[in-house]
């Protein structure tokens, strides 16, 4: 019998990226450009940019350009980035997500709110990671980043507290983390559910998704925090899921006894690739 083979359409690509990734092929048209960081957590896409010509750099070597073009990706920068531009002549194509974008100016209306009396912004997030970064960035690097329950201990409860999230976090652990913020500062508390729905809807999609098929394949790269999350969800409801980065991962054996596969990916994994890896299932599998 045909193996039945569905690509999850709520997959793949979200639209901060989709917009990040149009901007810099329209720009690569017009010659060399720079990028701070992967545009994209998935390496093959990375690569496929690249062939294009697009130049991925760290902050200290973007500190050292002048007169060029440089893309602000879709996680955000903060504010020394946009000022470094100006000084040096570097012309910003700016790709940062709207979301992100809405979510760093609350950020930094609330920095200017509490700071007088001494108040806290808490970032609910993963250390060092790109949005995170430009999160902090909007408080002059005071904010607390709270990754999970011990560091919880660096928050001073006797002083206001206004919590955010980072937009790709999962809406559970949020909620958990920010309940108990709550249970220990009481009123001087207040929590923002700032974490995007094109994110957060996914995991009840998924769950149903994954319990639809015998075997699921979740294509990502373990550089995508959020392929990461996504795949703990498919293995708890489904035992045979599958991380893999592409066909080249994909073993015979993976597919005995089964008659459906889904395939699904992270806001980071094009549909390209998906399709690619459903065609390579229905060559192995003859």
């Amino acid at each position: 019998m045909m193996i039945t083979i569905e690509i999850d359409e709520n997959s793949g690509f979200c639209f901060g990226v989709v917009n990040a990734i149009n901007k810099a092929e329209k720009e690569l048209e017009k010659g060399k450009l720079y990028c701070i960081g992967d545009i994209v957590h998935n390496t093959l896409e990375v690569e496929r940019l690249q062939k294009k010509g697009l130049i991925t750099i760290g902050h200290e070597k973007f500190g050292e350009l002048r007169n060029c073009r440089v893309l602000f990706r879709a996680h955000g920068e903060p504010p020394s980035s946009y000022c470094t531009a100006k000084q040096r002549g570097i012309d910003v194509i700016d790709a940062s997500c709207p979301v992100v974008l809405g979510l760093q100016k609350k950020i930094r209306e609330a920095y200017e709110e509490i700071k007088n009396s001494g108040g806290q912004v808490v970032i609910y997030g993963k250390k060092g990671h790109s949005e995170v970064v430009g999160l902090v960035g909007q408080t002059n690097g005071e904010a607390i980043v709270v990754d999970n329950e011990e560091d919880i201990e660096r928050i001073d409860f006797t002083k206001p507290v206004i919590v955010f999230s980072q937009t790709t976090k999962n809406l559970e652990h949020f909620q958990s983390i920010s309940e108990k913020i709550r249970r220990r500062g009481g009123e001087n508390v207040k929590v923002y559910d700032t974490i995007c729905r094109k994110v957060a809807n996914r995991i009840p999609q998924l769950r149903d998704f994954a319990a639809r098929h015998d075997v699921i394949l979740f294509v990502s790269d373990e550089k995508s925090s959020n392929g990461r999350q996504l795949y703990v969800i498919c293995k708890e409801v489904n035992e045979r899921s599958y991380f893999i980065h592409g066909r080249e991962d994909l073993k015979k054996e993976m597919f005995d006894k089964a008659k459906s596969v889904g395939i699904s990916g992270a806001t980071s994994t094009p549909h390209r690739i998906m399709k690619d890896v459903a065609q390579e299932i229905l060559n192995i599998t003859k």
